[in-house]
This record gives C-alpha cells, sequence and structure tokens, in this order.
C-alpha cells in the first residue's frame, strides 16, 4: 500500500494536517515517544490501511508528508515508548490516538475497555481501540470573511444558552434543524432574540465532547458538554449533514442580525479523566506534559478541576495548543469571543494564581486574541481558587457575589442593603482597585448551573432525583425561595407573586451597572423541576417548551422594556467608575420619606427598601428607581426630580400597575415589587 504515495520527512509546522501541493503534511510533539507512527483509514474508518514509522526532529516534533493524498483522508496517530504508569509514562501503540490539531472528526466513540491502558490494572492493555474511537480528518479550512458586529461592551446584552436545549421544541423551526447549529441561526430563533433586545449569545459548549461512562452506564448523558475530547472541533451532534461548515453558517447569519456569538471554552481539563480515565489524545502523547501531576508523584494527578486531570498550561506547548484553539475560532469559525470555564487555573502555576500569568500576558498581546470578548469564570476546586476581581483588563468576570446577594434581596433577607447598593452599580470594591469599571462585572440572577429563574421563586429545595446520585449533587446553597408552596401549583395568588417575583430579579439585573447576562428560558418562565444541575438530563427537563404562550411570553415583553430603559440612560454606559464629584453623573439615595439616606440608614439591620435616581445632566436624563424587598406594603413619598420635570412611571413589576409620579407624591409600593419612573424621557411602555 505505501508504494501508492510519495513519503518524505515533512515539516515540523504547522501541527496537526495540512493540505499542500497534493499532498497532507502531518506533525505532531511526542518528544518523550521512542516512535511515532500516522495511520491511515478507509473511508468507511473502519480498515486501517497504512501504518507508517513518521519522523524525529529537533523539540520533540515528528513528522512525514504523504502524497498523493487529498482532503477528507481518515488518520490517527499511534506511539511506542515506555509503560511505566508509577513514573507518570502512559506510552500505547495499541490506542489509536486523536490529532489535537485535528480540525474535524470523522465516525463515532463508543466506550470500551479498549480505551483503557491498563486492563486489567497494572497490567499493560494489549487489546486496540480504533474500532470504538473517532478518526482525525484532513479538512482545508478557510477564514472567515464576513462582517462582525462589534458591539461594545457598554451595549451588550449576553443570553447564555444550550445549542440543543434552544431550540429542540420549537415548533416554527424545521425538524432537521431544530437543536442543530443551523436551528440557532434560524429566523424564527433570531427573531426571538432581536425581540427583547440581545446582542450576543453564549453558547455552552461547541467543542467535541464526549459522555463519561458513569453516566452511559445509567442511561444518562452529558449534555452541557464539559467534557471536551477535542479543542478544534465542532461538536458532531449539533451538525445536520455532518459538515462543520454549519457551525461558521450559523455565525454569519447571527452576525448578519447584529448578534455576537461567544462559545463557553474548556482549557482546564479533558475528557481522559484521571488515573482510571481512558488513553484517547493528549495522554497518549505526552501525559506528563499535558497534565499537571504532584510534585515527586508523577502518577498523581492534580484535580483542580473536580474531574479528574487538569490541563498543564505551564508548559509552552500546551500553552501552544490552547492559543492556537482560540485563534481557530476566531479567524476561522468566526466566534466573538469566550468564556473560560473555571478560569483560575489558566492564571495558575506552582506557586498559585497570579495576574501576569503567562497565559494571561499571551492573550493580552496577542492581536487576535486581545480585540476578543473574554469573560471568565473566576473561580475553580483549586488553592486559591476564588480569584473574582483578580483578572487583569480587558477581561470580564462572572460575579457570583452579585448573583448571591441579589437572590437574598428579593427573599427578603435583613441587614445587607449596602452589599445589594454596591452590586447595583458595578462593584467598585472587587473591581476598581485594579483600574477596572462596572463592565468588567458579568451580572447575572442564573445561569446553566444551578435553578433556573422560574425554578428560583417555585422551589426551597433541589429535587436533583433523575441526575442518579440521590440528589447529593448540585449546590444545596441556592438562596431560593417558593412563595409559599415547593413546586407546581395553580393557586393563582401564588402564581401571581412568582410572576412578579421574576420580573423584580429581571428588572435589577438589567438596571445594575455592569453587563447583564440571561440565562436561556428566564424569558418565558422555563422550569426544570427543581434540577438546579440538569448537566446530564439531555431531555424535556432542560428543553426549551416553546408552547404558543411561550411565544410572546409576558417576561419577554418585560425584559424588553426593561433593555429599552437601560439603553436610553447614559448611566449604564460608562466604562470607569464615577463618583459624586463628577456632577454630570450622580447617584442619590433616599428613605421611604423621600430624605438623603444617612450612613445610620445604611445600618439599620431590618431595611429592606431602596430608592434611587440616577441623573445624566448633559442629557437631561434621570431615572428614580424602587426596590422593596419587605413582605409588606411601604408608604412613599417621592423625592423632587433632580432636573426639575416630573416623575413619570414607566416600569414596574407589579401587573397593570398605576401609580400618581408627581415629585413628593405619597405612593403606596406594593410588598416585594420594584418600579421605575423618569424624568425628560420618552414613555417606554409598561411592563
Amino acid at each position: 500500500m505505501s508504494n501508492q504515495f510519495k513519503i518524505t520527512h515533512g515539516h515540523v509546522e504547522p501541527l496537526g494536517s495540512i493540505i499542500a501541493d497534493g499532498g497532507v503534511n502531518f506533525a505532531l510533539y511526542a518528544p518523550k515517544a521512542a516512535q511515532a507512527y500516522l495511520c491511515l483509514f478507509d473511508k468507511s474508518g473502519h480498515s486501517e490501511i497504512l501504518k507508517i514509522a513518521m519522523n524525529i526532529n529537533e523539540g520533540g516534533i515528528w513528522s512525514i508528508y504523504i502524497s498523493p493524498l487529498n482532503e477528507g483522508a481518515l488518520y490517527g496517530f499511534r506511539v511506542e515508548g515506555e509503560y511505566n504508569p508509577k513514573q507518570g509514562q502512559l506510552f500505547n501503540e495499541k490506542k489509536l490516538l486523536i490529532d489535537p490539531y485535528a480540525k474535524d472528526l470523522f465516525g463515532e466513540f463508543t466506550w470500551s475497555e479498549r480505551h483503557y491502558g491498563q486492563m486489567p490494572i497494572g497490567t499493560k492493555s494489549t487489546v486496540d481501540n480504533a474500532i470504538d474511537i473517532f478518526k482525525s480528518k484532513v479538512i482545508a479550512p478557510s477564514l472567515y470573511a464576513h462582517k462582525k458586529p462589534n458591539h461594545r461592551w457598554s451595549n451588550t446584552v449576553i443570553y447564555e444558552c444550550h445549542v440543543k436545549g434552544a431550540t429542540y421544541r420549537h415548533p416554527k423551526i424545521p425538524k432537521s434543524l431544530r437543536g442543530k447549529f443551523l436551528g440557532l441561526s434560524h429566523p424564527s430563533f433570531i427573531e426571538h432574540l432581536q425581540s427583547f433586545g440581545i446582542t450576543a449569545v453564549e453558547l455552552l459548549p461547541v467543542h467535541s465532547f464526549i459522555s463519561e461512562q458513569f453516566l452511559t452506564g445509567k442511561g444518562l448523558q452529558n449534555y452541557w458538554g464539559y467534557n471536551t475530547v477535542n479543542f478544534f472541533t465542532p461538536h458532531k451532534d449539533y451538525l445536520v449533514n455532518d459538515d462543520i461548515n454549519e457551525f461558521k453558517q450559523m455565525v454569519q447569519q447571527l452576525h448578519a442580525a447584529d448578534i455576537e456569538v461567544i462559545i463557553d471554552v474548556v482549557y482546564n481539563h479533558t475528557a481522559e479523566a484521571g488515573n482510571d480515565g481512558p488513553i484517547l489524545s493528549l495522554r497518549g502523547f505526552d501525559n506528563l506534559t499535558y497534565y499537571r501531576t504532584v510534585n515527586g508523584q508523577p502518577d498523581v494527578y492534580i484535580n483542580d478541576t473536580g474531574c479528574g486531570n487538569t490541563i498543564n498550561i505551564d508548559h509552552p506547548r500546551v500553552l501552544q495548543l490552547v492559543l492556537d484553539s482560540l485563534r481557530y475560532w476566531v479567524e476561522t469559525m468566526g466566534v466573538d469571543g469566550f468564556r473560560f470555564d473555571l478560569a483560575t487555573i489558566l492564571g495558575r502555576s506552582q506557586s498559585g494564581f497570579s495576574a501576569s500569568h503567562t497565559f494571561l500576558q499571551a492573550i493580552a498581546q496577542d492581536p487576535i486574541l486581545n480585540k476578543v470578548k473574554l469573560i471568565s469564570e473566576p473561580w475553580d476546586i483549586g488553592p486559591g481558587g476564588y480569584q473574582l476581581g483578580a483578572f487583569p483588563s480587558p477581561w470580564r468576570e462572572w460575579n457570583d457575589q452579585y448573583r448571591d446577594v441579589i437572590k437574598r434581596f428579593w427573599r427578603s433577607e435583613e441587614g445587607i442593603i449596602a452589599t445589594v447598593a454596591k452590586r447595583l452599580h458595578g462593584s467598585f470594591d472587587i473591581f476598581e482597585h485594579s483600574e477596572r469599571g462596572p463592565l468588567n462585572s458579568i451580572n447575572f440572577i442564573t445561569s446553566h448551573d444551578g435553578f433556573t429563574l422560574a425554578d428560583l421563586v417555585s422551589y426551597e429545595e433541589k429535587h436533583n432525583e433523575a441526575n442518579g446520585e440521590q440528589n447529593r449533587d448540585g449546590h444545596s446553597a441556592n438562596y431560593s425561595f417558593n412563595c409559599g408552596v415547593e413546586g407546581f401549583t395553580d393557586d393563582p395568588l401564588v402564581t401571581a407573586l412568582r410572576l412578579q417575583q421574576q420580573k423584580n430579579f429581571l428588572l435589577t439585573l438589567i438596571l445594575s451597572k455592569g453587563v447583564p447576562m440571561l440565562a436561556s428560558g428566564s424569558e418565558m418562565a422555563h422550569s426544570q423541576g427543581g434540577n438546579n444541575n440538569a448537566y446530564c438530563q439531555n431531555n424535556r427537563t432542560s428543553w426549551l417548551a416553546w408552547k404558543d404562550s411561550q411565544l410572546n411570553h409576558t417576561l419577554t415583553r418585560f425584559v424588553d422594556d426593561a433593555l429599552k430603559i437601560r439603553r436610553a440612560h447614559s448611566a449604564f454606559k460608562h466604562s470607569v467608575f464615577l463618583n459624586d464629584i463628577d456632577e454630570r453623573f450622580t447617584v442619590r439615595w433616599f428613605t421611604e420619606d423621600g430624605a438623603t439616606m444617612s450612613d445610620a440608614h445604611w445600618h439599620e439591620s431590618t431595611r429592606q427598601f431602596l430608592m434611587y435616581s440616577l441623573l445624566d445632566k448633559q442629557n437631561k436624563h434621570a431615572l428614580l428607581i424602587i426596590f422593596n424587598a419587605s413582605k409588606k406594603v411601604v408608604s412613599c413619598q417621592l423625592p423632587p426630580s433632580p432636573i426639575k420635570a416630573p416623575w413619570q412611571m414607566v416600569l414596574s413589576s407589579v401587573n397593570n400597575a398605576s401609580i400618581s409620579s408627581d415629585s413628593g407624591a405619597m405612593v403606596e409600593i406594593s410588598a416585594q415589587s420594584s418600579w421605575v419612573f423618569s424624568a425628560n424621557l420618552e414613555e417606554i411602555g409598561h411592563g
């Protein structure tokens, strides 16, 4: 078979496979290998038609060039070397390895004992796994050539969603497209996003991933996708015709609708898991390069992720892999930014987290990556893992302190209004110390992880029994409240209160300084039945229910009204913190008597009422915002308008609200309600 090909030494760059001069160059990094082999497969992916030794080069890179060979060729690698688990050496030539730089994958992955390096434990496996693993596929990718929206952070409103769950039950989208990338870019879904002001979708992981074997054994699947098997390839289940260009087509269509695409990326661990995990790719090329192990114990993985392994971002070749992947998704696939799962890991070396870690410095100086949207989840379970506020500019951070205190406020906890005020105004105590501003805070109430917004006001206990872990999984500190009944009810008083509380959360989120992020389904009261860890629920628990009543839900309209207010007022656009010295933009806090709040008022432990005005003196705009989290009606005197124009009530969480809003008027503020008044603003509408 090898006589059919012209085979030469090949080039060391770029890594992976690249088409050139009628053939394909292959290069891989495996510095401790005794020998690396390229294996070619037939079109079915079932038969290995060629196994040929590659050539070693300086720097531990193996290469080979083969012609004629075309786009679509299927391949994998095998690597020989020392097998000594105690020393962290896991080379096994019987394991076909996925190219870490593969841009496309072919076939299906099936769990079997063939993927394990030791079978039984302590004995090197001699079973070949080629039949059960993806084959890498040669492609010729082209650069993304379409205009991008490039929204400023000050205009950004993020919608976090799952590729499948967002559209799988949408009646106006063709069945063949539901739950796919092309479902997200279908006009019906785009119209929905545009109907309430979304500027960016943040997609849960789209890199190729597999379900953990312990889940498949229980008849479950990894639904969220935080179990990556390759950093370059789009997840196959989200494709209609097995064509990775469908991802790029989705991005193009969303961009044409002025909507950006941010993807959730998992560079902190891989699907190869811990010591009892499979050999699929990185582990088989060089285990100790790609994964962190305990000093002096090369057979013990550092598990700062809780998933068995931790990527060794300190190694130059691992850093290169991550950066090459990021640039590929920007330049070739067209994405506008990234949300980094467990991002603390990417800034941690042996001495701990540092804002000047090599990875963060590399991003800052990269001419491609320093221009895209960068969002960190600033925590993990490792030492010093909580790093909210520690990332450098231009990073944005998920602000869980915002999330938690706003939840606590609206469930009527006492003694927290001073902290609530800080979160409403951009969390200066968290970000200002490093010359960062309110727009560095990604504010959210709910996300994929935890209760949905509807469940937040419907359940006080998690109900995760369907996950098969006896309800032990998932967070217990949800700061939720059920409004009097646990779970579903048709009691009109309870359902009315739940709707009002959801509006309270949404209005608070949208009128807080920072970048608002809504979890998908928040705008239509999506429920997961109290499951606050639906990572393995690839079913109706997680899929949005697009009933007729959901297509134009009252919450959708409410979000749209609130976002119109946000867009009309400059207070939410400032990239730096402003204080009262700058008289153009001021915030004033009032008691329910309309008087200025004093220090004593801020320290009243029972206070659950906040009223404040936001002034844009330059544009002669003002807002008056009232949040009453108490379970009692509060008689309130409206303070004078700061621009001597009458207040108008423009939005309230109270259904069919109507209230006299003249300056100095006494008004009754309903229990657990929120209100917005404007001065010299166009009438926005009522929620």
